[in-house]
């Protein structure tokens, strides 16, 4: 006698078990920004609240609340909306807009007016911040001192494919922002061994048109001007070669370039070549 043993395709009781197919994140070859929907929340580090990244259409990077909230609650210059996954400061006709998080932190003075809903909001994430504070789940971060122009630069200002931007953190420590196969942010560093480097320069500081002139004439600027167009690509989308090779990499984090403005960024402005092993001086 042949023994009764279920399908693993059916239940104890000889129902079928309906098994839904995993499907993998994937990135649209039209989408404008190649970041996951995962790699766009986080944390504000300054109080704790959840947050979601978006881009601008100048590619600069915006905190907003992750909750839509009526039109009639936010006032009309805190208003933004949301088309194919770029933000826009305005709204777009519809009874529902997104509201920047730097207008709720309770951390934060806001600089506009607020509506009752939109106070009520603030004094709830204070509520909410103060008791991750309290349980240990959470830090505020304080803004790290500037470095000295002897030493190596925390925040250094680089110039790649025609423009100068300002990095987060030291050259050697930008990061890959791609996804790796175990759906993990790639480990690895934009800087690796074998590829070309840039070169500490004392270059013109240049305030744009309309801007006044700064009582400086040179700054530092780590320059990879002279590099190939692929490497200046690869290091403005912060990825490294084995990711800058792969077409449908996902991202996993916004890349951390602004574009440098030398009277929005003064306090980044050195006037000596600091000693970097990211380049030569």
């Amino acid at each position: 006698m042949c023994p009764n043993s279920a399908s693993t395709a059916c239940r104890w009781d000889g129902s079928p078990r309906a098994t839904r197919p995993r499907r993998p994140l994937r990135v649209a070859a039209t989408s404008p920004s190649r970041l996951l929907r995962t790699g766009q929340s986080s944390r504000c580090r300054v109080c704790g609240n959840h947050i979601d990244f978006y881009q601008r259409a100048d590619q600069r990077p915006i905190a907003l609340h992750p909750a839509e909230l009526a039109v009639a609650h936010v006032p009309a210059s805190c208003r933004w909306h949301l088309s194919c996954g770029i933000a826009h400061p305005h709204g777009d006709g519809s009874a529902w807009c997104r509201i920047p998080h730097a207008v709720l932190c309770p951390s934060r003075t806001p600089t506009v007016r607020l509506t009752n809903h939109v106070q009520e909001m603030r004094r709830e994430l204070g509520v909410r911040s103060r008791r991750l504070i309290d349980s240990g789940a959470f830090t505020p971060s304080t803004p790290p001192a500037p470095a000295a122009d002897s030493a190596r630069s925390a925040r250094p200002v680089v110039q790649l494919l025609l423009g100068r931007y300002l990095a987060d953190r030291p050259i050697e420590d930008i990061r890959c922002v791609a996804q790796t196969r175990h759906r993990h942010r790639c480990p690895l560093p934009v800087l690796t061994p074998g590829t070309p480097k840039g070169v500490w320069k004392l270059l013109p500081a240049g305030p744009r048109r309309g801007q006044l002139a700064l009582p400086t004439g040179l700054m530092a600027f780590y320059d990879l001007s002279r590099l190939p167009y692929g490497e200046q690509l690869r290091w403005r989308t912060q990825h490294c070669p084995a990711h800058a090779a792969a077409p449908n990499a996902a991202d996993l984090a916004l890349a951390g370039w602004q574009v440098f403005d030398p009277l929005l960024h003064a306090a980044h402005i050195h006037t000596r070549l600091p000693h970097d092993p990211g380049g030569q001086a």
